[in-house]
């Protein structure tokens, strides 16, 4: 049985959870899932605009019809049959996103953080939901109310590693090697 590193990363909105995962994808060859990933593919097989709303908007519907755990359930199943040595899961924000995923051995939950007004300018300036670019910091401190935020510090105080992401990429880029090299992967 192939010894799986599989990081799990829990954080607010644009700490620092989707860049993390990626640069783990790219540098480690590995695999990166996200809750957020599999939401998105709903909206773009239906034509539906893919803001902030119709996230939460399909996510609650998923978790309202088909229970709390549907999406904790695939991702964990996704993760289980996947074969690459070193597997990232970004958007983790809900006690039922990990409920399933501590059950598999090499599961570590990581948290991200980074000050408001610095991920305000990151979440403005990649403008990934296509309400993004036009928020105003007051609209971005009020989504951090939404259902689909309020659970995330929960779940974070639950992390066993920590990355400080109010720094520069590589900066960010040196913790998550850290975090690889103490869990044993070589590269």
């Amino acid at each position: 049985m192939l010894n799986k590193i599989i990081l799990g990363f829990v954080g607010q909105m644009a700490s620092g959870k989707d860049t993390a995962a990626n640069y783990i994808e790219e540098k480690y060859n590995g695999k990166n899932y996200s809750f957020s990933g599999m939401l998105g593919d709903v909206l773009n097989r239906y034509h539906i605009e893919k803001n902030r709303d119709n996230y939460i908007k399909i996510s609650e519907a998923m978790r309202e019809y088909f229970g709390e755990d549907i999406l904790a359930k695939t991702m964990a199943r996704d993760v289980e049959k996947d074969e690459h040595e070193i597997i990232s899961i970004s958007n983790v924000r809900r006690p039922a996103d990990i409920k399933y995923l501590k059950e598999i051995p090499g599961f570590i939950l990581v948290k991200i953080f980074a000050d408001p007004k610095i991920r305000y300018e990151r979440l403005v300036g990649r403008g990934d939901k296509a309400d993004d670019n036009s928020k105003t910091y007051e609209q971005f401190l009020e989504d951090h109310k939404r259902s689909t935020e309020i659970t995330i510090e929960e779940v974070a105080n639950q992390a066993e590693e920590l990355i400080d992401n109010n720094g520069s990429l590589e900066d960010l880029y040196k913790q998550v090697d850290e975090i690889v090299k103490k869990y044993g992967h070589k590269n």
